[in-house]
């Protein structure tokens, strides 16, 4: 007997559930990604992004309401949803790459971030969080 190759397949969606999406393949790297434009994009310290080099991007509901946007003159861009804003997952720029905003998966990922990059646009106030105190909810 042969042993199946089956592939892991996770769903996701936006904010408001006007998309929906599934992604069959594995994840090949998780960064939590600091440069100034990630930052920008997310409105937190860092994007958290997984890459894949063999997924397959099947949009369930909503694809019409997406939209994308391209840094002009850079690799940078994002994909989401028109209605509530939410990152979605895209192809990078030169197609190679699927690129999935961790926060919009509803299903588990078994791998770990692999790396903090472009630490060098570090937020000045993205310093030792794990120190700060945290509630399980939000505080009185």
């Amino acid at each position: 007997m042969t042993a199946q190759n089956t592939k892991t397949v996770h769903k996701g969606g936006c904010l408001c559930g006007t998309v929906t999406f599934e992604i069959t393949g594995d994840f090949n790297h998780f960064f939590l990604c600091h440069c100034e434009r990630c930052r920008k994009g997310t409105g937190s310290a860092h994007a958290s992004n997984l890459f894949a080099e063999n997924a397959d991007l099947k949009w369930l509901s909503g694809e019409e309401v997406t939209r994308s946007y391209a840094v002009p003159g850079t690799r940078h861009g994002r994909h989401f949803c028109t209605s509530c804003g939410s990152p979605l997952p895209r192809k990078s720029a030169d197609g190679s790459l699927l690129v999935v905003p961790a926060g919009s998966l509803e299903t588990p990922v078994k791998l770990r971030p692999n790396a903090h990059i472009f630490t060098a646009s570090r937020a000045n106030w993205d310093e030792s969080l794990e120190n700060i105190p945290a509630f399980p909810e939000l505080p009185a």
